[in-house]
């Protein structure tokens, strides 16, 4: 049995992310709202029985009050068996109407996923129409994933910070800002923006650098398209830490300039 760590996630975006191919296999188990107070609205699942808790309320619940008890059923002498018998009775009635829960469970998945299609056909309209670009077309999975954050672009252009984020969930790394001002002389008398990306991923090989930095190219093309201002120099390199004993150095990622570097003026 697993846990949500995800509390904000509804159970059917949930499920049909992780298993995409089990919707129409899952048995619901209803806790109730009560839970919805303080937990996830899917509280665990169990991928080998293919049974999920959720914080909802079962087909029992809307029951009509006094309908399975009656007021006077706890009152009397023998009121702990009476007790007794009534948790027993509704433990029966939960088995007895989980089908229809499961029923309502697997309608509920279904119709995420038609409205999961419908949105993405929605988005692959939109980037095409108004930004003319197919995804199907997109060999790089780095650009493809950050392609459907286009429709925002008005938004976050210029916005590093995000940009840094970006980065930092793609490429599953650290990421730090830097920002100054770039000028091909030797004075900053003419100037543009600069902002530099570092990738922090230590623990590459000259070569496993090379293909990561290659593989890192399209995305580097797409975000200075559309996501830094066209007047601002930007640089979005892959940096270790410096060079230790026995390790061989490469250029731009593990060796550092000795002494102190203006990097406003230099880079």
């Amino acid at each position: 049995m697993r846990t949500n760590n995800i509390p904000e996630i509804r159970a059917e975006i949930l499920l049909n992310y992780l298993y995409p191919e089990a919707g129409g296999q899952w048995i619901a188990q209803n806790r109730g709202t009560f839970f919805r107070n303080y937990s996830s609205d899917l509280l665990a699942l169990d991928d080998e029985k293919m049974e999920v808790e959720t914080a909802r309320d079962g087909f029992l619940r809307l029951l009509p009050q006094g309908l399975l008890t009656q007021n006077t059923d706890l009152k009397g002498e023998d009121a702990a068996e009476q007790f007794k018998k009534m948790q027993l009775r509704l433990r029966l009635l939960h088995e007895a109407f989980k089908p229809i829960d499961t029923f309502r469970l697997r309608d509920s998945l279904f119709l995420e996923r038609q409205v999961d299609s419908l949105l993405q056909s929605k988005i692959s309209y939109i980037l095409s129409i108004w930004f003319g670009i197919d995804l199907s077309q997109l060999e790089s999975p780095y650009v493809r994933e950050a392609a459907m954050l286009l429709p925002y672009v008005s938004r976050r252009r210029g916005d590093f910070g995000f940009v840094a984020r970006l980065l930092q969930v793609l490429m599953k790394c650290e990421v730090s800002v830097k920002t100054g001002r770039y000028s091909h002389t030797d004075t900053t008398r003419r100037w543009l923006p600069m902002v530099r990306f570092e990738l922090l991923i230590p623990g590459l090989s000259s070569v496993q650098y090379r293909e990561l930095d290659k593989e890192l190219e399209p995305l580097r093309e797409f975000l200075n398209e559309w996501f830094i201002p066209f007047d601002v120099w930007c640089q979005m390199v892959i940096k270790g830490i410096p060079r230790q004993e026995g390790t061989r150095p490469t250029l731009n990622y593990n060796t550092e300039v000795a002494g102190k570097v203006d990097f406003a003026q230099n880079e």
